[in-house]
Formats: C-alpha cells, structure tokens, sequence
C-alpha cells in the first residue's frame, strides 16, 4: 500500500526542522531537552527552541545507535539497563558519536525540563544537570486518591474536577517558577497573548486527532499502517502550538477520511484487528508490518494517537492553570490504574480488536493491571516483556515467534 503523504510530509519537515534548529543554536540560541510529558507550551510560547527527549532517543534507536549509546553509560559507570528511553539522550552527550551522529546530532542543550517520575529517572536528569552550561528544571509528581470514571469526558471542560485543585494548584505554581526562570535565563519574554493562541491551536490539533481516531475505529477495513499512523500524528505532535502543526493534523483526517470513504485499507485481507499497547518498538519498526502480511493481523491501535484524540484538549479557566490541566495526570492516563485500564478497554472496545499485543518494560507503571483488566474485558492479551529502545532484551526472532504462535492458537483460532 502507498504510503501516507502525511508521514511522508512530516518526516520531511522534522528532518529539516532539526537541520535548521541545529544552525540556530549554533548561533548563540538556547536549547531545551524536554521529556514528552512535560509542558512544552511554554517554550513555544516563548520561543525557545526545544527537542522532546524521548522522540530523540527513537531516532537514536531507528538508526541503530542504541548499543554505543548505552555503552556511553556502561562506560561512565552508570546503568545500561535502567530507564533506556529516558538515559540514551545522556549517553550520546557524554560520549558524542565521533562519526556520522543521528541527524548531525543533538546540540548541547541549555535547559533540561522532566517531571519526576520515579528515582531512577530523576537520577537521569540529576546527571544532565551536573553538565557545565546546562540546567536541570524539575517538576514534581503528583499523585491523587480520587480517580474519576470516565476521565476522557471530563478533561476538555471539567478538568478541575478531573485532575483535582490540588494538583493544579502545585502545577501552577512550578509552571510560573518555569517563566521566571527561563524569562532571567534566555532574556525572552513571556507574552500571555502569545501563550493563549499557543493553546488554542493545540486545542484545534486535538479535535482533528479525535475525528481521525474515530475514522479509523469505526472503518473496515483498517485505512492506515501503524507505522505511518504514528509519525503522521507525533511529528506534529512535537510541534504543538503551530499552525503548521494543526494543519498536518488536519491534512492527516483529511488523507484518512479520503481512504474510508474509498474503501482503502492496508492491502490485506484483513483477518484479526490488534492493538498495541506500549511504547513505539523503536528498534524494530518492521514487526508490525510482518504480521499484517503474514497472517492479516494489522495493527488498528496505538497510544500515540489514542492519547493525542483524547488526553490534550482543554478548555476554558486561566491558561497556564489550563496547561497544568493538561500535563499533571498526563502519566496517570497511560500507566496509573484506574485512569489507565478505564481508557485502554474503552479504546479496545471502540476500535473491536480482536486481541491485544502489550510490551513490558520495567518503568513504566501499572503494566499488570492494563493486562488484567484488558483479559477481564474479553480481549485475549499476549505480554511481550522487552524494552522498546535496546535490542539486548529481545532475542532475534524471538518475539516474532511469540506473537505468531499467539495468533495462530488464539486470535485467529477465536475468528473462525
């Protein structure tokens, strides 16, 4: 099947974004290494130029520098086997590649944003804070006793009420510590118009995301590849708060509702809708496509647009308490039940997967519970138990003949 120009186009306008964000702070511009679920409207608004953590470690792993980049760390004395998505990043900065670095390689950055997740991460953002000329801005993680049902209702109007005033409060007070703090150290100001329009265009990406994920849930057969699907949504996503940004949304609904509307599918027949719960398999983009070809398994599912449909319009009430809205369950609606199973099974039910296909790494939390809820749901769940950016904790072929023999004695059995 013919590739989504979306992806295409969004692979194109990345590659040159970074080209032309490296000659920048070449000359003299800051730079800021955020994690994903951090708030990265502020550096929009501000315009201070920013590389998501976590998209850079996928691109370090794409181009199969994953292994040097975690024998950086080995070599310094510190884990290659703990929090690999967050850690590759700091392994390229501690030994930068002598030769043909990703992309020309990351820039040095000035600033380092992450929320607090967990020890182990901390101590990876710890260690890009010791680096001279770069500081590390930590934002807490909070945690709330109530949970509200059905949060994917809630948050784009009530989300007072669904995240809780106590976390906003905390949120908001370290987002107005971040401009300060980056208004004293880049010399930019911050414009609360500016941050206003910032927000509305990300509330406009959003709803182009939710329509093009109810394009997809409800046509037969499925109109895309996974792995298409997840550039032509993260790469905008990345550049959230531009019209650039909503507009390659909007192109990507567009080239969506034009393949159902023909009938178009992936060029299989397709015999069993997956889900992918987890993170992108970085290291190894083609297992997807081997399974639609071999067995007409496609991939309907993943988070990456599930969660850009569902978990970032807000609307209404002060902006910067808006934002915070935005980001302090952000890690709760992906790994933390009951705001992450709730979800997960009412994507599943919505998109009728016929079986679900969750990879376990270490880090992220509540992996036991999304399995279980998932299989009491009625959805057969095989766990592949990997880390998505290190090659070490698969065996060649190994997983391939999990997830086929899964199918073989399971999904397909169960559609006959």
């Amino acid at each position: 099947m013919t590739r989504l120009a979306s992806a295409q186009r969004a692979t194109a306008h990345q590659r040159q974004w970074f080209a032309d964000l490296r000659a920048e702070v070449a000359a003299g511009a800051p730079l800021a290494l955020v994690n994903a679920d951090a708030p990265q409207e502020v550096f929009r608004a501000m315009g201070i130029p920013y590389v998501v953590n976590q998209w850079w470690a996928s691109i370090i792993t794409a181009k199969r520098r994953g292994p040097d980049h975690l024998a950086a760390l080995r070599a310094h004395g510190y884990p290659d086997d703990s929090e690999q998505y967050n850690a590759l990043p700091l392994g390229g900065a501690l030994d930068p590649p002598p030769d043909d670095p990703p992309w020309g390689g990351l820039p040095q950055p000035s600033i380092v944003l992450a929320e607090t997740t967990g020890d182990a991460a901390r101590k990876v953002f710890d260690l890009w804070g010791e680096r001279p000329g770069t500081v590390f801005y930590a934002l807490e993680s909070a945690a709330a006793n109530a949970v509200p049902p059905r949060w994917w209702e809630l948050v784009p109007d009530r989300w007072e009420e669904a995240v809780g005033s106590d976390r906003l409060d905390l949120l908001v007070a370290e987002l107005e510590g971040l401009v300060r703090f980056l208004e004293t150290t880049t010399g930019r100001a911050f414009s609360e118009t500016r941050f206003r329009a910032v927000l509305d265009l990300v509330n406009e990406q959003a709803e182009w995301n939710r329509r093009t994920r109810d394009l997809i849930a409800a046509a037969r057969p499925c109109p895309i590849e996974v792995t298409d699907g997840i550039p032509a949504v993260m790469v905008p996503q990345w550049h959230r708060g531009t019209e650039w940004a909503r507009d390659a949304a909007r192109a990507l609904h567009d080239e969506v509702a034009e393949r159902v509307a023909a009938g178009a599918g992936v060029g299989v027949d397709e015999r069993a809708r997956l889900m992918w719960v987890g993170r992108g398999l970085w290291f190894d983009l083609g297992f997807y496509r081997r399974f639609q070809e071999r067995y007409g398994a496609v991939f309907v599912w993943s988070m990456y647009l599930a969660v850009a449909a569902d978990g970032y319009a807000r609307y209404g009430g002060e902006p910067l308490r808006a934002l915070a809205a935005r980001f302090a369950a952000f890690s709760d609606q992906l790994y933390t039940p009951p705001w992450s199973v709730e979800w997960y099974v009412k994507e599943a039910r919505l998109h009728g997967v016929d079986g679900v296909v969750h990879l376990v790494s270490d880090d992220p939390r509540g992996s036991f519970f999304t399995t279980r809820a998932l299989e009491a749901a009625g959805f057969p769940v095989l766990e592949l138990h990997a880390d998505n950016v290190d090659s070490r904790t698969a065996e060649p072929g190994a997983l391939d003949q999990q997830v086929g023999a899964w199918l073989e004695s399971v999904v397909l059995r169960r559609r006959s």
